[in-house]
């Protein structure tokens, strides 16, 4: 069982089920959590999988227990159970492996995480560790910095959100923020500064922007971008995709690898 053979299965399911977006956010949150702040530890453990506390019920994690984890069963099934890679490294793997297969840039993934054996290796709550989509800069700035993330980090990694959508019944936001929202491009940079946004409350009463005639949305954190000094970086990325790919794949790499000891280049 390679390398080779794991991607490939993950590419067939991105294929099959356009899930390549939610694989994004499983790593994102499984990793996001990591700070040095005034709160500490965190990790990349795959802690989500256990829905009886923890990182598993966090509402900011809301559809990845039941449905990220649920699309990627088959290769969990064929690799994780037999030993070849832990949940912790698949989740990884996926995510570049989408960001990718969407038309992103190659990201070099390391191997080692170890898996959470229960709910008790979750951090104690999302608060402080992942952020608000109805807060602005200071927030931002809040959660980022204590993970050793510059402004800069901030803006790249906020363009993630070129691909997928906010699912009502999950985060209460509603709408994709790209046209395209299944190419991972610079179009979320694009969109930003060409288009123009107004106030909408979801139905779940969540404020956000909404653009009319493309119905594509921004969140309050997303134009929080367009404030100096973060407005550098969107305009640098919306006229510069490689510099977009470039800063990306460093504060991604970064991310995932937050928490980490021991990492290795081969399985």
């Amino acid at each position: 069982m390679s390398l080779d053979e794991i991607k490939a299965d993950i590419k067939a399911i991105i294929a099959e089920k356009s899930c390549g977006p939610i694989f994004i956010r499983l790593s994102w949150h499984d990793a996001g959590v990591y700070s040095t702040g005034k709160l500490t530890g965190g990790c990349p453990n795959a802690a989500m999988r256990f829905t009886d506390g923890g990182e598993g019920t966090f509402g900011a994690n809301a559809g990845l227990p039941d449905v990220g984890i649920s699309f990627l069963k088959p290769v969990t099934d064929k690799y994780v159970s037999s030993g070849v890679i832990s949940n912790a490294d698949l989740w990884t793997l996926a995510a570049n492996v989408a960001i990718e297969a969407m038309g992103g840039p190659a990201i070099p993934t390391r191997f080692g995480r170890t898996d959470a054996k229960s709910s008790a290796e979750s951090v104690e709550s999302q608060v402080g560790r992942l952020p608000d989509g109805d807060k602005g800069i200071d927030h931002l700035r809040e959660i980022f910095h204590p993970k050793g993330f510059t402004d800069k980090d901030i803006v790249a990694l906020s363009g993630a959100h070129t691909v997928g959508k906010c699912h009502a019944d999950r985060s209460g936001f509603d709408g994709k923020w790209t046209e395209d929202h299944l190419s991972f491009n610079n179009g979320y940079f694009k969109e930003m500064l060409a288009k123009e946004y107004a106030d909408e409350t979801t139905a779940q009463g969540c404020p956000q922007k909404k653009h009319g005639a493309s119905g594509t949305i921004m969140l309050i954190s997303d134009l929080a971008l367009l404030d100096a000094p973060f407005r550098e970086y969107v305009d640098l990325y919306a006229k510069d995709q490689e510099a977009f790919f470039k800063d990306f794949v460093a504060a991604w790499v970064k991310l995932q690898e937050n928490g980490c000891e021991g990492l290795r280049d081969t399985l």
